[in-house]
């Protein structure tokens, strides 16, 4: 590989980097079809969840909310009170509202976080303006949900394209938590991860149960 393609790896960094909330509303939900629905309201609230857990600056942001969009989630409002809600009256990517844009530039980050309904339109579009206005882009695979699998893929092979790094919401924790031992940490995630990964809080919720009263059984040892 030629040094002209080398890749450099741009890690999140919890101190430089603002969470988006984009249209996760509870009518836009019924156009998600590559997850249950269980399973999507569990991760686009976590998405929010983890603007709280790291102290992220946090933007909402609707699309014609008093529409068929509808509002976002009570649990998401309610979880960031304070934080930047940008009702936008129509446009389709919300880079185009001007309140929006400033309240990005605002946070003075440099990485945003992004997820949104629909992946291939509210995550997509604004996700590659974003890029082009220089920002590092982390959208969020699992709290983006779209139609159908084919054009959620679609939509993540455009965004990568653009330079956008298209990852899961375990991803996104680890890598702004980076250790154990920080704070945030096992004390703070792995509450988190047992509230919207219940197979992670599991496996903890199992080690713990073996160290508090677990015994070895006949025949684990072979």
């Amino acid at each position: 590989m030629s040094s002209s393609n080398k890749f450099t790896y741009e890690r999140l960094d919890k101190n430089n980097a603002v969470l988006l909330v984009v249209d996760h509303q509870v009518g836009l939900f019924q156009l998600v079809r590559d997850f249950g629905p269980e399973e999507f309201r569990n991760n686009i609230i976590a998405h929010a969840a983890l603007g709280k857990v790291f102290g992220l600056p946090t933007v909402l942001t609707t699309s014609a909310e008093t529409g068929p969009n509808g509002p976002l989630p009570k649990e998401i409002v309610a979880m960031h009170p304070k934080a930047p809600f940008i009702k936008r009256g129509g446009e389709v990517n919300a880079w185009d509202n001007k309140d929006f844009r400033d309240a990005v530039r605002a946070t003075g980050k440099k990485q945003v976080i992004i997820a949104g309904i629909v992946t291939d339109v509210c995550t997509a579009f604004l996700a590659m303006s974003l890029v082009q206005e220089g920002y590092t882009v982390y959208a969020n695979a699992d709290a983006s949900g779209c139609q159908s699998t084919r054009i959620a893929q679609d939509a993540n092979d455009r965004m990568r394209a653009a330079g956008v790094h298209v990852l899961s919401g375990f991803a996104v924790a680890c890598e702004l938590m980076r250790d154990w031992r920080n704070t945030p940490g096992a004390k703070e995630m792995l509450p988190f991860f047992d509230k919207y990964m219940p197979s992670y809080g599991y496996l903890a919720r199992g080690h713990v149960a073996a160290i508090d009263r677990g015994q070895v059984q006949p025949g684990e040892t072979e």
